[in-house]
């Protein structure tokens, strides 16, 4: 079977990888520059890197995590619509834009942070979100 949603949803995995990469060229210089040593920290929380280090280097681990909240639910509506056969034309046009507007986010999210931008990213997102989730209930259903 193939389906061009699959495309998409291979894209916003390579982009989690990319924000994983730049998270760690950031964070562990400023780590480094804090006076941290990984060999030497014990069950610290993400909060605890919050207050050690600058918020430039957190920004990119904060959107890293957020690649994994939502983008999750995206990945399993897009799964159920590949699998429901409706994976091409538009739905695969809305996943598309879903990942652009994740990409876009991060990118605002890792550099200048502005929550205004931000959250108007996100909400774009999740209405094409919302949309998929649409044609995957009318499909399945």
């Amino acid at each position: 079977m193939h389906a061009e949603i699959l495309r998409p949803m291979a894209a916003l995995v390579a982009w989690t990888l990319v924000m994983l990469v730049w998270m760690l060229a950031t964070r562990l210089p400023a780590m480094k520059a804090a006076g941290l040593r990984l060999g030497t920290l014990v069950g610290t929380k993400p909060s605890d890197a919050d207050r050690g280090l600058p918020p430039q280097a957190q920004w990119k681990a904060h959107n890293y995590n957020h690649l994994h909240e939502q983008p999750t639910l995206f990945y399993a509506i897009c799964t159920v619509i590949a699998l429901s056969g409706t994976g091409n034309g538009v739905n695969a046009a809305i996943a598309w834009a879903y990942v652009g507007l994740r990409v876009i986010h991060s990118l605002v999210q890792a550099t200048t942070n502005k929550v205004g931008p931000r959250f108007m990213l996100f909400i774009a997102s999740s209405l094409a979100l919302a949309a998929l989730t649409l044609h995957a209930v009318m499909a399945v259903f």
